[in-house]
């Protein structure tokens, strides 16, 4: 296989090693994360999304378990990003109302009470899509604007998508990182209030609420491992952009897990694998990636490391690959095509290369040693999150269907 030239890695000799000076992730805890899921139990969209067991596949890769987490359920918005914004928007506006996030519903924050008490407010963010969808989602529930600005090559479709959500929405010719500038510059200039998933130094708040918003579908995803008398996962797969969600995960398996908790890989686009750079560059600092990010995987497209985010993917994950946008489309194959009796599973370029990564690990013999430094054999139990489904229909179906970006 030649994707063994695209794919680089680096282990982390220090995540096991117990040290007072790591990050803390008590913001993750159980604690929480309990008060997180109850108001996400109080949108009347709610369900848990499905953990799909891959048996079949599983036995073809030689391991004892395989678990995909498809988020393309969420909330009928295809995507895992609207637990992070949705629950952001409520501790802003139970913040604003002087109470605790316990004491609000969703429906109680949809009242005309509670809306003539907050008055018009505008929540203002950049996303390549799922995110900006999100936040449009919630914006409108409450009776309240939204302004979504998008970075160049934006999909069309998922402009339209947040549109018909009511927001203001806009491609800008700018990158992921200077979209961001942009939104943050305007919610300033007309008294918005700034959601977004990254967070930079002053600019942190928000960013926390939506990690432990993130954090239902793992807390989620255990309760169901443990529902079907499994043991917990030995090893887990996050892919990363800002590495907000990645460091939700994890900082959730930590808080929870400790020591026991899986090994852990972070997965990114060469293009825009800041979170790998950063690690490898071996200083302990984030190092952003610039310019023009072009890579299928949109949803991971950002240049700049979340500084929340950042100190929990540094100390605890065990693993950092940067891959090729083949490994995406060679997982979205697998997971769209199942074996024997393994569930389908539609999943977006973002969201299926944990899977694309892990099969190339187990099944290229010129990555045996990347098997060997995680750990993988036949006794693993490995969880990954399928965080989109096709949330660009038109390019699902060009790598699916047509065979574009192959492995080979």
């Amino acid at each position: 296989m030649r994707e063994v030239n695209a794919i680089q890695y680096v282990a982390n000799e220090n995540g096991r090693k117990i040290n007072s000076k790591r990050t803390s992730v008590e913001f993750l805890d159980k604690e929480v994360v309990n008060k997180v899921r109850c108001f996400h139990k109080s949108f009347p969209e709610y369900a848990v999304t499905p953990l799909q067991s891959l048996n079949a596949l599983a036995k073809k890769l030689g391991v004892s378990s395989i678990w995909v987490k498809d988020e393309s359920y969420r909330f009928g918005l295809n995507a895992f990003k609207v637990l992070g914004g949705s629950y952001a928007v409520g501790k802003y506006l139970a913040e604003r109302l002087n109470m605790d996030i316990s004491e609000l519903s969703f429906e109680k924050l949809k009242s005309e009470e509670i809306k003539e008490k907050l008055g018009e407010i505008t929540f203002v963010t950049a996303t390549d899509g799922n995110h900006g969808r999100g936040i449009a989602w919630a914006a409108r529930q409450l009776g309240q604007k939204a302004v979504v600005f998008m970075p160049k090559g934006s999909s069309i479709i998922r402009l339209n998508n947040i549109k018909n959500e009511g927001a203001e929405a806009s491609i800008t010719g700018l990158n992921y990182d200077d979209a961001v500038r942009l939104a943050s510059k305007y919610a300033e200039e007309h008294n918005g209030v700034l959601v977004q998933d990254s967070s930079w130094e002053g600019y942190e708040k928000i960013p926390t609420w939506i990690m432990q918003g993130y954090a239902t579908l793992i807390d989620e995803a255990i309760e169901q491992i443990k529902d079907e008398d499994k043991d917990n996962p030995t090893h887990v797969f996050l892919q990363a952009g800002v590495g907000s969600f990645a460091g939700s995960v994890l900082g959730y398996l930590e808080a929870v897990f400790g020591e026991d908790r899986p090994i852990t890989t972070i997965v990114e686009p060469n293009e825009a694998a800041c979170i790998y750079k950063s690690v490898k560059a071996n200083d302990g600092k984030p190092h952003a990636v610039t310019g023009y990010m072009p890579t299928i995987m949109a949803g991971l497209a950002c240049g700049e490391p979340s500084t929340v985010a950042w100190g929990i993917l540094r100390d605890y994950a065990d693993m950092y690959i940067s891959c090729a946008d083949s490994a995406a489309a060679r997982g979205m194959r697998i997971l769209g095509n199942p074996l024997a009796d393994d569930p389908k599973v539609i999943s977006g370029e973002s969201g299926a290369v944990g899977l694309g990564v892990l099969s190339l690990i187990l099944q290229d013999n010129h990555l045996k040693e990347m098997a060997e430094k995680l750990n993988i054999n036949k006794d693993s139990k490995i969880l990954l999150i399928s965080t989109e489904g096709d949330t660009d229909p038109e390019g699902y179906r060009e790598i699916v269907w047509d065979g574009m970006y192959p492995s080979f």
